[in-house]
């Protein structure tokens, strides 16, 4: 298995080796992950971060050493937490967007170059703070970006991708399904005890989970609906104060990070 990573904004990850086939999520910059088969078009792969599988064009591999793989699987790496910077290719010139969540080793103590096999690269503009954001800050940081199924960036994104990031950037990693985080954590009994940062869970007439929200507290969630918002929650489900309808049925909400 060879050690490559993302040099892209994102790398769209497909159910089957076909572009017709669906997106189920995306690599994102400076993410790393392991090919586990390959042909000429395209290659199955294994995301380090969660375990997540699927297939990529084989064109968008970038292959590592394993010393350099691994210091970039392992290092705690500086991540993104605003809805994107631009980093600027040395040499080239091209300037590349990325989204929060994207991973950033950087050369020593200069936070402003890293470099990544015989490419050097260096922050466009001036670094955002690596202050500490909360899940409240992360999350409405990314209101209004587009629902997109399979995504996981400000560039689109779909309901567990949208807690799994935030998550992330906060530094809890959790699986990439709902139904998969719903595993996690602890029950809050009710509505009105939820924290900001819990998880809600909501499922379907057949009892399956087909989606998730992270609670604001004060009967608040935010999730990705037709795009990042905010709507009221209660015992019944999300209220969609647009339509003034129920727009999800709450199954259960978990607490994820202990108090």
């Amino acid at each position: 298995m060879n050690g490559s990573i993302s040099v892209y904004s994102f790398i769209p990850v497909r159910k089957e080796p076909s572009e017709a086939s669906e997106l189920v999520t995306q690599i994102l910059f400076g993410e790393t992950f392991v090919v586990l088969e390959k042909d000429k078009k395209w290659a199955r792969i294994k995301m380090d971060f969660d375990g997540y599988e699927g297939w990529i064009d084989a064109k968008l591999i970038f292959s590592m050493a394993e010393t350099e793989y691994e210091l970039w699987k392992n290092t705690d790496a500086w991540m993104v937490s605003t809805p994107k910077i631009n980093i600027v290719k040395d040499g080239s010139g091209t300037t590349i967007t990325i989204p929060a969540g994207s991973r950033i080793v950087f050369n020593g103590h200069d936070r402003n170059s890293f470099s990544i096999g015989k490419n050097d690269y260096f922050i466009s503009g001036q670094i955002p703070s690596h202050k500490e954001l909360g899940i409240r800050e992360v999350a409405t940081s990314l209101l209004h970006t587009p629902y997109l199924w399979g995504g996981r960036s400000y560039f689109g994104i779909d309901c567990s991708g949208l807690s799994q990031i935030v998550f992330k950037i906060n530094g809890t990693r959790i699986p990439r399904d709902a139904y998969q985080q719903m595993e996690l954590g602890t029950n809050v009994s009710f509505v009105e005890e939820a924290r900001i940062g819990d998880l809600a869970f909501f499922d379907n007439e057949d009892g399956h989970i087909v989606h998730v929200g992270i609670c604001l507290g004060s009967g608040k969630i935010i999730h990705a609906h037709g795009e990042v918002r905010v709507d009221s929650l209660d015992h019944q489900g999300i209220f969609n104060h647009d339509t003034n309808k129920y727009s999800h049925k709450l199954r259960v909400i978990k607490r994820i990070i202990p108090a």
